[in-house]
């Protein structure tokens, strides 16, 4: 029988595959193509029926009024508060609304994209050092793992992060194999830019991609000039200073340039405990989120629970999955099942082990070597930090799912590229695709989302407040007054009026009552929606015992019933508004 071999490059030879007939370079393409082909199947299908995030749409809705909001990230039109991170995936889904119309497809459309082209992206990442083989399989694990496809029908931005992460780690290997600085600054342009996407959340690929560019850059008699080791090494550390400045450059451009304009023309971050986008990025989504001090933006109370349509959706969406532990991501129900992430992570890192130790006893090229590494580096990185993570939503794992497919290419080709027993084990190997793959589909069918429910109202109570408060709005500027407007998301979604914001995060006073009371009096806010109430034990957070909430309950007038609210001490007509 005729041996045939992987057609690779000499670098990436030590995967070659003895005994199996490699495809020509057109039927790998056509492979490829059909491997991204079912990505976007998975992806797209029926994208329209899957749940949406009130709290991030109307973000979307809002920022679409003005360049002022598009550019903050403005939560309610008027402008005056912001959401807790920076807009730029926002951005995308303004974009797409605006050429498309908007609907629930146009919303998630970017995502789901984006989890599309990660799939070639990571093959061209792996196909480099690795061979044919490796990429194939990697970008097989990516196009069918279930977290990464339900997250890529969400209209939440981490799959946009991860496209963002995958082209770092393309451009980091590309910068081993010629030694260029623009390609090491290629990456950290693009891990800066993913800094922007989801803040602290694109870091967890930054050790792995260092490793990766720590071992993986030429150095010595490997350099094309033949420079001396201190010359190298030289060089190694100006090119790792100067991508260290072009990501934070680029992670921290949008931030600064908040500060280019005046405090009063700024929105108000939601989460942060003074205003600034610096301190909801770093506090609120940063050092409080690995705590777990933060409470997840907009957490349903009771009340919200009873007015959503949601129902117990609202309240399991602003919970930890499971409480930290080293089998966290390997429970079997929950937010967060097994078979949607874990088992694969579990082979990807016995995989990972396998290479490493076999990586140590054979000879194998430099950027082969490198990224290999720097790729269980990134695996390790994510198993431990969302093992240990105080507050933990599955969307959050985007951040090391291409370690996780990535690992798993690596360590079947190189299983069989071995011969004897071990090459057999890279058939079941690969046949344990087929378990992710009816996960993706089960979650397809299911139209599960990943996404939170953060400000839906019950939808046939949402129309009849709409329709009673255009009906006596007599020219308000608000549309009404919210004890926490995060709680009405679905209602600025839907009638994209200002609406005026008693409590930020926290039940933090946004608006007193003495510039309440100033509002009423000229007129530009007529009612006020109350949704949580103040007890003698409600904690000092909740926003029905803010200051402006309580002068609502003393001075006006409970019209819910006339609104068509199940439940009265909802809607609130203020003092001098006449019925």
């Amino acid at each position: 029988m005729r041996l045939w071999r992987v057609r690779v490059r000499e670098r990436s030879s030590w995967i070659s595959v003895p005994g199996v007939r490699t495809p020509t370079i057109p039927l790998r393409w056509v492979a490829l193509a059909l491997i991204t082909a079912g990505a976007a199947a998975l992806r797209l299908v029926d994208l329209g029926a899957v749940r949406v995030d009130p709290f991030y749409d109307a973000a979307v809705r809002s920022m679409g009024v003005s360049w002022h909001n598009f550019f903050f990230g403005a939560y309610e039109p008027g402008g005056s508060v912001s959401i807790d991170k920076p807009p730029v995936d926002l951005w995308l889904q303004v974009a797409s609304v605006k050429l498309l119309g908007w609907s629930s497809t146009s919303l998630k459309l970017p995502e789901a994209l984006a989890g599309t082209v990660s799939v070639p992206l990571l093959y061209a990442a792996l196909a480099r050092p690795f061979g044919a083989l490796a990429g194939l399989l990697g970008a097989a694990a990516l196009a069918v793992l279930p977290i990464e496809v339900i997250t890529a029908r969400s209209d939440t931005m981490d799959a946009v992060m991860m496209l963002l992460l995958v082209l770092a780690l393309l451009a980091a290997v590309r910068g081993c194999e010629t030694g260029r600085t623009v390609w090491l600054l290629a990456a950290a342009a693009a891990l800066g830019v993913a800094f922007n996407v989801k803040l602290l959340e694109s870091i967890v690929a930054l050790p792995g991609l260092f490793v990766l560019v720590w071992l993986g850059m030429p150095r010595g008699a490997s350099l094309p000039n033949k420079g001396t080791w201190h010359r190298s090494h030289t060089r190694l550390a100006a090119q790792l200073v100067a991508a260290a400045l072009v990501y934070a450059g680029v992670a921290l451009l949008w931030l600064s340039a908040t500060l280019l304009f005046p405090a009063h023309e700024r929105p108000y971050a939601i989460g942060s405990t003074n205003g600034s986008a610096w301190n909801a990025a770093f506090v609120f989504n940063g050092s409080e989120r690995l705590s777990g001090k933060a409470v997840e933006v907009g957490q349903a109370t009771a009340a919200a629970a009873r007015h959503s349509s949601g129902g117990d959706r609202v309240v399991a969406a602003s919970t930890p999955i499971t409480p930290p532990s080293p089998t966290r991501l390997l429970a079997r129900t929950g937010q967060l099942p097994a078979k949607w992430l874990g088992w694969e992570v579990l082979v990807a890192l016995l995989l990972g082990i396998a290479v490493v130790v076999s990586l140590a006893r054979r000879e194998a090229g430099r950027v082969p070597r490198a990224t290999a590494i720097g790729m269980f580096t990134w695996l390790l990185t994510g198993i431990v930090l969302f093992s240990e993570m105080a507050r933990l939503h599955p969307r959050y794992v985007e951040s090391f799912t291409p370690a996780v497919a990535g690992m798993f290419g690596i360590g079947v080709a190189l299983l069989a590229k071995d011969s004897g027993r071990v090459r057999l084990l890279a058939v079941p190997l690969v046949a344990l695709l087929a378990i992710p793959l009816v996960a993706s589909i089960e979650a397809v069918a299911d139209r599960t989302s990943d996404a939170g429910n953060v400000g839906a109202l019950n939808g046939a109570e949402q129309r009849a407040l709409s329709s009673y408060l255009r009906a006596h709005q007599a020219g308000a500027r608000y549309e009404l007054a919210a004890g926490a407007s995060t709680n009405i998301a679905s209602l600025i979604v839907q009638d994209q009026r200002p609406v005026l914001m008693l409590t930020t995060y926290n039940g933090l006073s946004f608006t007193s009552a003495a510039q309440l009371r100033a509002l009423v009096a000229r007129g530009e806010v007529r009612y006020a929606f109350l949704d949580s109430r103040c007890t003698p034990s409600s904690p000092k957070s909740t926003a029905g015992c803010a200051p402006a909430a309580l002068w609502v309950r003393a001075h006006g007038t409970d019209v819910s019933r006339q609104a068509g609210l199940r439940t009265g001490g909802v809607l609130w007509r203020l003092p001098g508004v006449v019925p």
